[in-house]
């Protein structure tokens, strides 16, 4: 049962970064208000656009590890983390003099602050290259402790930095300086001291044999990959971050922060399939080069209707009671009738493309990088002038509203594209009986349900009651309606 204790593992430690978070981000609004937070979602943008830059080696690395693992060979795998480790800690530095050369321009021209003075989001962009810095080899030894499945030891260390990072802040901001300035500072420190535990962790696991020194030809062995990886990420980062890059231009620095915190809470559903992919995909990996078609079936599909039984219910039940979810999390009536739509908009967006995760891992276990760079480069034509459309029309809620519509066009092109491929006799019937049926279950006993419930004028409190009452009877629902889920699921999770 390695892949249920290893998904444990990872659930565990994802569930417990977002409570954390959950319960310090109203904290840190207190004490920095509205408009710095949106330096805060300015941090977690460039964050995830700047992996831009890791060419796809954290994946690569994930993947060398399994395999050399498999073939008893760890020393080829420690050679190439040495290798790697050279260059990830080099672009950590180049980070860092990018941001102190544009944070004037960041200041003054990017973003549009109206109560912070240019200096004091100045000295905070500088703050913000460091703590990417700093935190930037984080992907390489957790790649390689993930591909040697080590899930616990990951996210142990999670818990305990992404904790530490949290609480420490709250305790900076309440009692020694209540500025963005102190806030990344903190952060800062911990991300050095996260990149170091994490690389000692993965060192122990990998060993330190084979050949010592940075090494081009391992480089070259797995260049290709690397090369196809980087340019399905490339593709990636730009769909994830095409509607924030817009919005930090076109709205408000305020604005763009109720943005954000609309985009932590919907965010909230990859404490799911941040852990299910990572146990999926090296399974599906070796399912493929072992030819056993029958498993990677079994896994592919009834994967999928398990994670959208759990999936769906939770975003419609969140997005039918935005409102109330964000009030009793900020305690703010008034940001909550302003975020709620953005919740709402952005919770449907991320559960469609949620789905997809099962045929994601699927090409990439097959080697077909070329696969998800097609697709994306076709979704990144339409969402770029998309979401400039609708947020110059609409503000927000329009930049909202178009990554709800990416994601109902990436499940019906990416299934197709994907199944004209692979599991060819799979396509039709994974969409509907796996996808579908989930979604519409969802949607008429959630928010079917949720509609008379909120005709009732109960409190808020009450309605979400309601709200995890009819979460939990749709994925009953789902899952009675599944042939035999408990002897399959057990086969799959040996």
């Amino acid at each position: 049962m390695r892949l249920a204790r290893n998904f444990m593992a990872g659930l565990t430690s994802s569930i417990w970064s977002m409570l954390v978070t959950l319960a310090t981000v109203p904290v840190y609004i207190h004490f920095l208000g509205v408009e710095a937070y949106g330096l805060i979602g300015f941090f977690a943008f460039s964050q995830g656009i700047l992996q831009l830059l890791d060419m796809g080696l954290a994946p690569t690395i994930n993947r060398e590890v399994a395999r050399c693992r498999s073939l008893g060979d760890l020393g080829a795998a420690a050679e190439l983390m040495r290798t790697l480790a050279v260059i990830y800690w080099i672009t950590g530095l180049l980070i860092l003099l990018c941001f102190s050369l544009a944070a004037p321009y960041i200041a003054s021209s990017w973003l549009n602050a109206e109560g912070l003075s240019v200096a004091s989001v100045t000295s905070s962009a500088v703050l913000i290259g460091v703590v990417i810095a700093c935190r930037w080899p984080l992907g390489l030894y957790q790649g390689a402790l993930i591909g040697a499945e080590r899930m616990v030891v990951v996210s142990v260390i999670n818990v305990v930095m992404n904790s530490t990072a949290a609480v420490g802040a709250v305790l900076i901001l309440a009692f020694f300086s209540a500025t963005i300035q102190a806030f990344f500072a903190w952060q800062a420190a911990i991300g050095l001291v996260y990149s170091i535990i994490m690389s000692y962790a993965a060192w122990n696991v990998i060993g330190r044999s084979g050949r010592k020194g940075f090494s081009w030809q391992k480089l070259k062995e797995v260049w290709g990959f690397s090369a196809g990886m980087t340019l399905v990420a490339v593709s990636a980062i730009l769909l994830m971050q095409i509607d924030k890059a817009v919005l930090t231009k076109l709205l408000s620095l305020e604005e763009f922060g109720q943005y954000m915190l609309a985009v932590l809470i919907s965010s909230g559903l990859y404490v799911l399939l941040r852990p299910l992919f990572n146990i999926i995909y090296p399974r599906m990996s070796a399912l493929v080069a072992s030819g056993k078609t029958t498993e990677l079936v079994e896994l592919y599909t009834l994967g999928t209707r398990v994670l959208c039984a759990a999936l769906f219910p939770l975003a419609a039940a969140v997005a039918m009671f935005s409102s109330e979810v964000v009030q009793l999390w900020t305690q703010d009536a008034v940001l909550a009738q302003n975020v709620a739509p953005l919740v709402s908009l952005l919770l449907i967006g991320t559960a469609l493309n949620g789905a997809m995760h099962f045929p994601y891992a699927l090409q990439l276990a097959s080697g077909l990088t070329r696969l998800p760079l097609l697709i994306n480069g076709i979704l990144i034509g339409f969402f770029l002038p998309m979401t400039i459309l609708l947020t110059l029309n609409y503000g927000a809620v329009g930049g909202a509203a178009s990554w709800a519509l990416l994601n109902a066009l990436y499940l019906l092109l990416g299934t197709w594209l994907t199944h004209r491929k692979l599991l060819r006799a799979q396509g039709m019937k994974w969409l509907t009986r796996d996808v579908l049926f989930p979604l519409l279950a969802s949607v008429l006993i959630v928010m079917g349900g949720g509609s008379l419930v909120q005709a009732m004028a109960f409190s808020y409190l009450v309605n979400l009651a309601f709200a995890a009452v009819l979460a939990v009877s749709a994925f009953l629902v789902i899952l009675l309606f599944t042939r035999q889920v408990v002897p399959r699921l057990r086969l799959v999770l040996a």
